[in-house]
Formats: structure tokens, sequence, C-alpha cells
């Protein structure tokens, strides 16, 4: 859904030079497309290459959340621990 220029400011407040320079590494990066539309590109996500991404990144999501789950179970033991002893 292409946004404003207005909108866009709200959205990203940051010079259009910068936000070039961000559009052009995503589109390298084969995370965007662009098309021309008279006067204006239009950016659009791609949502292949994130979903590799998404890919990849769940054998790593699991194993810390596993230890994150040992993390959190382990400070409720310590905060029980502490109330016991007042």
């Amino acid at each position: 859904m292409p946004i404003s220029n207005s909108r866009r400011r709200a959205i990203a407040p940051i010079n259009f030079r910068d936000l070039s320079r961000h559009l052009r590494v995503l589109r390298e990066a084969g995370l965007v497309e662009v098309r021309q539309e008279a006067q204006r590109r239009v950016y659009s996500l791609r949502p292949e290459p994130l979903a590799e991404v998404d890919e990849w990144l769940g054998r790593y999501r699991a194993l810390w959340e596993q230890r994150l789950d040992a993390l959190h179970t382990e400070v409720a033991r310590g905060k029980r621990e502490r109330r016991s002893l007042r």
C-alpha cells in the first residue's frame, strides 16, 4: 500500500536522502521491489526473503525460548526464596 510523503515523514522521521539510501539497500538485498508510477516510485515488501530469514531464525528462536523460560523459572524461584526469608 503506497503512502504519501507526509505520512511517510510521520512514520519514519528521517530526511529524504537517508530514506532513499535505506530503500536502495533494501532493494539491493531483494527485500523490496520498486515500480514506477508516473512521477513516483512505489516500494513493496517482498515476503519470500523475509520468510527465509524467519525460517533460519526459527532454529535459534526455539533454543532461546527454552533458555528464557528456564531463566524466568529461576528468577521466580529466587523471588519466592527472598520472600520466604523475610
